[in-house]
């Protein structure tokens, strides 16, 4: 007679788990700092333990310092950057408002799809892909369709762009009465940020990228008149889940249950924040733009070309142009598979016309930069680039 269903002869036979183990130079995730791993090994309480409460205290107060803020509402959203984003757009953007949104890059495009889900009307500023923002062009767009929210992505991760003159753009807005939504997903922790001194009314982020911490509690940001519109709505937020009036009781006074928050993350965002306190800020970047510094001179070295301009270099994401007649995917497949080194292909527009290498977090160290040249090099050869 054959086993019943459901025996353990039956059952699906799997092995250990034996992740390899990567170096990541990629757009994110980056490398995970070893004391946020172990942080994350810690037993668990319950999301409204007393002790839990005390945690989400200390997350709080070491985000607003990461994001140079004083904002009672800064928190850590439940899911990846995408869900503190959508959380970002989904609570500001209500149906009938228009939000203005770029189009120099792949995010922006994303900013789009979320405010129309939101019920929003979208317009756009143009910029190629590769440049940042110019002001005078913000200023026509807001001149011609008085958008009531505004979206930038400070750090784009799929063009390697910084965007400069921030408080510029925010003070556009501002004199028509918008407010100012940045996507700062590649930069919080990694490059200048001031969101009290540079005026951003919200900002969202992830915590795969500078903070070098597994995603699941990403980093969300309110001024207190953007949560006044948020808790004004007419209509209530398209998502229960990350509708901010109901995560207002759990984040804010009252600590009273909405969701269950997903504990471990939150232990592991604490201590990388925690790591970002005990270096310091400015430290922070200082270092991001010196480790970077190194591995853009020493792409440079090797004939490769930038897409960014100096002016507007991303530190924390180094997008290079592929040269002439090399297969992009395979540097990345060679890379990979002789290295165990990942680093990533373009997205839209730039899809095969560049490398996206991250130096972000706890992955910007020298000695990552030296191994990521001798192996792109090595790459470079197996296909005759001198």
């Amino acid at each position: 007679m054959s086993d019943s269903p459901g025996t353990p002869e039956d059952a699906p036979q799997i092995g250990e788990l034996t992740p390899p183990d990567r170096t990541l130079m990629g757009p994110g995730p980056s490398d995970v700092h070893p004391r946020v791993l172990r942080a994350m090994s810690t037993p668990l309480v319950g999301h409204l333990d007393p002790s839990f409460i005390e945690i989400m205290n200390e997350v709080q107060e070491l985000m607003r310092y990461t994001f140079r803020t004083d904002n009672q509402w800064t928190i850590p959203v439940s899911g990846t950057g995408s869900a503190s984003m959508e959380a970002a757009i989904g609570n500001l953007v209500e149906p009938g408002d228009t939000m203005l949104v770029p189009t120099n890059g792949y995010f922006g495009g994303r900013m789009a799809s979320m405010a129309r889900r939101a019920g929003g009307e979208v317009v756009e500023v143009d910029a190629p892909w590769g440049e940042p923002l110019d002001p005078v062009d913000v200023e026509t767009a807001f001149a011609e369709h008085q958008p009531d929210v505004f979206g930038f992505v400070h750090a784009e991760t799929s063009t390697g762009v910084l965007q400069p003159d921030v408080p510029e753009l925010t003070s556009i807005a501002h004199d028509h009465d918008a407010y100012v939504i940045a996507d700062c997903v590649t930069s919080l922790g990694g490059v200048e940020l001031r969101v009290d001194e540079w005026d951003v009314d919200v900002a969202y982020s992830g915590p795969q990228k500078c903070l070098s911490c597994p995603p699941g509690a990403s980093p969300l940001t309110l001024s207190d008149r953007a949560m006044d519109k948020v808790l004004d709505r007419e209509t209530d937020s398209r998502s229960w889940y990350l509708d901010l009036s109901l995560l207002e009781g759990y984040w804010g006074d009252d600590r009273s249950y909405h969701h269950t928050a997903p504990i471990t993350n939150v232990y592991a965002i604490r201590e990388a924040l925690r790591l970002v306190a005990e270096e310091g800020i400015e430290n922070r970047w200082e270092r991001h733009r010196e480790i970077a510094g190194g591995l853009k001179a020493g792409l440079q070295d090797l004939g490769l070309e930038m897409n960014a301009p100096d002016e507007y270099w991303l530190p924390s994401l180094n997008a290079v142009r592929v040269p002439d007649g090399i297969d992009d995917a395979a540097v990345i497949d060679h890379l990979l598979a002789e290295y165990d080194l990942e680093i990533a292909s373009g997205l839209g527009d730039l899809a095969g016309d560049i490398w996206r290498i991250g130096c972000m977090g706890y992955s910007a160290r020298p000695k990552n930069v030296e191994y990521l040249l001798a192996a792109i090099e090595d790459a470079l050869a197996e296909q005759g680039h001198a």
